[in-house]
C-alpha cells in the first residue's frame, strides 16, 4: 500500500510541475488533458500524503511509549495515539474510495441516454419516470442538467432521453446507474388492474474532450432534416434537425430539440464524442475481464441491475443483493442510500482483491 501512495505523490509531483511550466511546449488540448489528470490525481495525493504522515506520527508515538519512562508523558502520549489511529482510519476510508476506482474519467461531467425498453407505451412512460427520478437527485447535489435530445410520446413517455449532468464527481456517482431498470406495477392504460412487466436501459457516460476523440469531417454524415413527434411550433417547419453518422463505427445520434440548426448539431456533436469515448474506454476495459468482472461499476447497458416492483414497494438493486422500500421517494431523486451501499460494496471488493 505505501508503495503505491508514493507512486501517487510522484505522479500528482510530476503533474504540477508540468502544468506550471510555462516553457513547456503544450498545445492547449495537451494542457487542458494533463490539468484533467492533476485535478484527479491531486485530490488522492492530498488524502494519502496525510495518511502516510498521520501514520508516520503514530510510528513515532509507539516509539516514545516504548522509551518514555515518566508515566505521565506516557499517558499523553496514549491519548495522542488513540486520536491520531482514529484519524489513520478514517483518512484509509477515504483512501480506498479514490483506490477502489482509480479511472481518471470518473472525476468528469456526464453524458446519460435513458431509452425506452420491453413494453410499449409503459415502458416509455417508465423511461420518464428515470429522467425525473435522475433530475431530482441532481438538483439535491446541486448539478446542472442540460437536455440534449429527446423523443416524446403522446402519453407523456420517451422513447428515448438524452441529457448532459455538470458537476463534482459526477461520473463517479451516476456510473452505478449503467445498465437495465425493471419495473413492475399496473400501468395507467391497464383497465383490469393486472401487473405489467416493463424495462428502459441507462446509459452512463463520460463526456469526452476533443483531445480525447479527433472528429475528422470526412468520418461523418451529417444530414438536417424537418423534426417530427409531439412539439412546438417550430416542429416541421424547418429542417433544424440533425442526425450524425460516424462512418468508422456506425454510431448515430441525432437531435431535434432545438429550433436551431446551429444549437442541434453542437449538441450531437458532443453526444457523438461521448459515445465514441465510452466505445474507446470498453475496447480497453476487455484487456482487463477479470479485472472488471468484480467491479460492480463496470456494468453495461445489457446487464439488469434493478427492479421497482410497486406492490410490494421495493427496489432491489441484484448486483449487491440490497432491497429498499419506499419507491416513491426512491423516484423524486432519493437514491443517495442506493448510491452509498454500492460505493461500499466497491471498496469491499477492492479490500479483497488487495487480501486485506
Amino acid at each position: 500500500m505505501r508503495d503505491k501512495l508514493e507512486q501517487i505523490l510522484r505522479r500528482a509531483a510530476d503533474l504540477e510541475k508540468a502544468v506550471s511550466d510555462p516553457e513547456a511546449l503544450l498545445s492547449a488540448e495537451h494542457r487542458k488533458a494533463l490539468m484533467q489528470e492533476y485535478g484527479a490525481v491531486r485530490k488522492v495525493a492530498l488524502v494519502a500524503g496525510k495518511y502516510l504522515a498521520t501514520q508516520e506520527r503514530i510510528r513515532q508515538t509507539h516509539a516514545l511509549l516504548e522509551e518514555e519512562p515518566d508515566a505521565e508523558l506516557q499517558e499523553l502520549a496514549r491519548e495522542e495515539l488513540a486520536a491520531l489511529e482514529k484519524d489513520a482510519e478514517g483518512l484509509f476510508h477515504r483512501l480506498l474510495g479514490h483506490l477502489a476506482a482509480q479511472d481518471p474519467t470518473l472525476d468528469r461531467d456526464v453524458i446519460v441516454e435513458i431509452r425506452a425498453g420491453t413494453g410499449g407505451d409503459e415502458a416509455a412512460l417508465f423511461a420518464a419516470d428515470l429522467f425525473r427520478m435522475y433530475r431530482g437527485y441532481c438538483e439535491k447535489n446541486g448539478w446542472k442538467v442540460e437536455l440534449l435530445g429527446a423523443s416524446p410520446t403522446e402519453l407523456g413517455g420517451f422513447k428515448e432521453i438524452v441529457f448532459a449532468v455538470k458537476g463534482e464527481e459526477v461520473f463517479r456517482t451516476l456510473r452505478f446507474e449503467m445498465g437495465g431498470h425493471r419495473v413492475q406495477r399496473v400501468p395507467a392504460t391497464e383497465a383490469q388492474g393486472r401487473i405489467h412487466t416493463s424495462a428502459a436501459t441507462v446509459a452512463v457516460m463520460a463526456e469526452a474532450e476533443e483531445v480525447d476523440v479527433d472528429l475528422k469531417d470526412t468520418d461523418l454524415k451529417i444530414d438536417f432534416y424537418r423534426a417530427s413527434g409531439p412539439g412546438g411550433q417550430n416542429v416541421n417547419k424547418t429542417s433544424s434537425a440533425v442526425r450524425i453518422t460516424h462512418l468508422p463505427t456506425g454510431i448515430v445520434v441525432q437531435c431535434q430539440d432545438d429550433s436551431s440548426q446551429h444549437k442541434n448539431r453542437a449538441r450531437a456533436m458532443r453526444h457523438l464524442r461521448a459515445r465514441i469515448f465510452e466505445r474507446k474506454q470498453e475496447e480497453q476495459k476487455a484487456q482487463r475481464d477479470a479485472e472488471r468482472r468484480s467491479q460492480i461499476g463496470s456494468g453495461d447497458r445489457s446487464q439488469r441491475i434493478r427492479t421497482y416492483n410497486f406492490p410490494q414497494d421495493r427496489i432491489t438493486d441484484h448486483r449487491i443483493g440490497l432491497s429498499l422500500h419506499g419507491i416513491q421517494k426512491f423516484l423524486e431523486g432519493n437514491i443517495q442510500p442506493m448510491i452509498d451501499a454500492l460505493l461500499e460494496h466497491e471498496k469491499a471488493e477492492f479490500l479483497k482483491r488487495q487480501g486485506f
